[in-house]
């Protein structure tokens, strides 16, 4: 039997949440967006830069958040490490974070856990959060966690609101790629860390999501989006690895969400 947890939260406090709302689930690629949150942190605090050089000749922090910077899906691919030009093409790389979390760890001569935990879990009181492994997919959360997450990106008060915008912006919007799980996108704009829904179909979020919806899905069953132009984020933890049945289940759920729980969009 399947084990689930999930929750809405608005911009304006209200909360619901069902399921094991407290048990903690591995997160998959979820943890990008926890991770890509503290490498904005590291950014306003000086100690990591967006334009710093990282990865392949000619990329940097920016190019290694957004899955532009050529660099394989993984670090053993076929192939050598990379596939494709800086700023050729899109390409979904957990590889890409794992080099994110070296830089990390040489600039602030912490690990990636250890900075996640102090920039990110902390301040925001998610007691039961951790990353063990990867800043790509080790991430370990409840939902009740990442509730107060959401809010944190409904209205951040661990970075200028600016630096939000910036990141949750397409990065070399231009730019086709393979979304996992949902097939080629041209364009498959992708912000700093965050993975934009824009135009795209067939996708996780629901038809209702509006274009400016962000967020990240896991391998794990797991899905986590912000929709600012509703003021309402949504998340869903289990223990189900994602197939066609998570493709089928979840766009209808945000819809419902959505319709139940969301203002018309600039409402």
């Amino acid at each position: 039997m399947t084990s689930w947890a999930g929750a809405w939260t608005s911009g304006d406090g209200r909360y619901e949440a069902d399921g094991e709302t407290g048990r903690v689930f591995p997160l998959a690629s979820v943890t990008k967006l926890l991770f890509a949150y503290a490498m904005l942190i590291a950014v306003e605090e000086g100690s990591v830069a967006l334009d710093e050089p990282a990865g392949p000749q000619g990329s940097t922090v920016a190019h290694l958040l957004s899955h532009s910077s050529g660099l394989a899906p993984e670090a053993t691919s076929p192939g050598g490490p990379v596939f494709a030009p800086v700023g050729a093409r899109r390409i979904y790389s957990n590889q890409g974070f794992e080099v994110l979390g070296q830089v990390l760890a040489t600039n602030t001569n912490m690990t990636p856990a250890e900075y996640l935990r102090l920039a990110v879990f902390e301040p925001l009181a998610m007691d039961d959060s951790s990353l063990d492994g990867s800043p790509a997919h080790g991430g370990l959360s409840t939902v009740a966690d990442l509730v107060a997450f959401c809010r944190e990106l409904l209205a951040p008060t661990l970075i200028d609101p600016t630096t939000l915008q910036r990141a949750r912006a397409p990065f070399l919007p231009e730019l086709g790629g393979v979304l996992p799980g949902f097939g080629r996108q041209d364009p498959n704009p992708w912000g700093l860390g965050f993975e934009i829904r824009a135009g795209k179909h067939p996708h996780w979020t629901g038809t209702t999501n509006s274009p400016m919806t962000y967020g990240h899905f896991g391998a794990s069953g797991t899905f986590l989006w912000v929709d600012p132009d509703r003021s309402l984020a949504s998340v869903v933890l289990t223990d189900r690895r994602f197939g066609p049945w998570a493709a089928e289940a979840w766009p209808p759920l945000c819809d419902f969400v959505l319709a139940v729980h969301g203002s018309q969009p600039g409402g």
